[in-house]
């Protein structure tokens, strides 16, 4: 399908991207990049003057990593309390660029912080998407042990999108990593069974589980090539589909 043509409709009503931390840094590898804060503000915005309902949820990695800091010795409890905090860094910058680019926009915090999130009520976010607000979802699921990929499917369960959109820098899964093995073949359609029977790494085995008891589609692509978002919501075939 083409998303030529003023009349086509989008494909999905409502959706869930997730964005890792990484995702923010661009090249420079640490902290938040404007510039793809400001691409990324952008190409949601595109999708939002559609008609289509977008929240998203926000990783933290290019802040502080939970994991990292537990295999350096720290309790592991208190490093995922703090990469949720950098969750919420993430989702004010976010906001901020959003807003500039003529959104509404509202954070929903998994930790309560009222002087800066909204605190999270499943029956309130839904209510912001219906009235047109872009809602990012912050501090992960608020538990300890938990990815932000988890979060990003209990989410996308509970307000009942169509689909969730994992940005990555690949434009899709494959059977093996394409950096080290030149024989890795993209799939462009696969079901949850065989991403975690072969170990794809397209998100933990959790949120793998948690979209295939809901039949939530995950939708794998690359960020970095620009209008890939619009492309997708237009339902054109981008990246990598994982479905039942």
């Amino acid at each position: 399908m083409s998303a030529e043509g003023g009349s086509q409709r989008p494909a999905y009503r409502r959706v869930v991207l997730k964005l890792s931390g990484e995702a923010l840094a661009g090249d420079q590898g640490y902290g938040i990049d404007p510039a793809v804060l400001e691409r990324v503000a952008a190409e949601v915005g595109d999708v939002v003057r559609l008609g289509v309902q977008v929240a998203v949820v926000i990783g933290g990695g290019n802040i502080f990593r939970g994991v990292a800091a537990s295999a350096g010795g720290m309790d592991r409890a208190t490093a995922d309390y703090m990469g949720m905090l950098a969750t919420v860094i993430n989702a004010l910058a976010l906001q901020e660029a959003l807003e500039k680019a003529g959104m509404q926009t509202r954070v929903l915090s998994a930790i309560e912080m009222r002087a800066v999130a909204e605190p999270y009520i499943r029956r309130r976010a839904i209510r912001h998407l219906e009235k047109g607000r872009v809602v990012i979802f912050a501090a992960g699921t608020g538990n300890p042990f938990f990815t932000t990929d988890t979060a990003g499917a209990l989410r996308a369960i509970e307000i009942g999108a169509d689909a969730i959109m994992k940005a990555t820098k690949v434009d899709g899964i494959y059977s093996a990593d394409p950096k080290r093995d030149t024989s890795a073949e993209r799939l462009a359609r696969t079901t949850y069974g065989e991403v975690l029977a072969r170990r794809l790494g397209v998100m933990d085995a959790t949120a793998i589980s948690l979209c295939m008891e809901n039949a939530l589609p995950i939708i794998v692509f690359d960020l970095t090539r620009s209008g890939n978002i619009r492309r997708i919501v237009m339902g054109e075939p981008v990246g990598s589909i994982v479905s039942a």
